[in-house]
């Protein structure tokens, strides 16, 4: 199973809303922090705003910061709003796909999987993605808000200016270069 980008960029921009409640950040901030794009990050956030996870203003002072406490976001609701198809295997939406017929008892494992995956996921929340330590210093520092936002041809095209990955488990930056 794997989650799409859609979902990946989601609950990123969340949590990092979720560790500046302080203030409002705006869409090139977020795309510049992770290194992704801004065409692809406004969709996410016109997305979490219509599910009321967001709030947004417009204007020069403008920008997004949550709706709700981080505690009050349910990991559950977020995925299933976001993933498009969990079926995990075809004889989920079709009973016809699989050659083995009744014999077959693969789909009633996946099917017991899927379900302790979303129980997982229902007892949990923003608020638990929040480690102790707070906000890497990186992501932080002054030297990140002086950092200019990558530019629309740029964050269209991934790229910030330097050469940067996501850790996938831990959404902290790392230079390639």
């Amino acid at each position: 199973m794997r989650l799409t980008a859609y979902t990946d960029f989601t609950l990123r921009m969340l949590m990092y809303l979720a560790l500046r409640p302080e203030r409002s950040a705006t869409v090139a901030e977020i795309a510049g922090a992770y290194g992704i794009s801004i065409a692809h990050l406004n969709k996410v956030v016109q997305q979490s705003a219509l599910a009321g996870e967001i709030g947004t203003v417009r204007g020069r002072n403008g920008g997004i910061r949550l709706a709700r406490s981080p505690e009050a976001i349910n990991l559950a609701e977020v995925v299933r709003r976001t993933e498009p198809d969990m079926d995990l295997a075809p004889c989920f939406a079709d009973k016809g796909a699989c050659v083995l017929g009744r014999c077959c008892l693969l789909e009633r494992a996946l099917r017991r999987a899927s379900k302790v995956f979303f129980e997982e996921l229902r007892r949990t929340t923003l608020a638990d993605l929040i480690g102790p330590g707070g906000p890497s210093v990186k992501l932080f520092s002054p030297a990140a808000k002086e950092r200019p936002a990558p530019s629309r041809k740029q964050a269209l095209a991934g790229v910030s200016g330097r050469r940067t990955s996501v850790s996938a488990g831990a959404g902290r930056r790392r230079a390639d270069a």
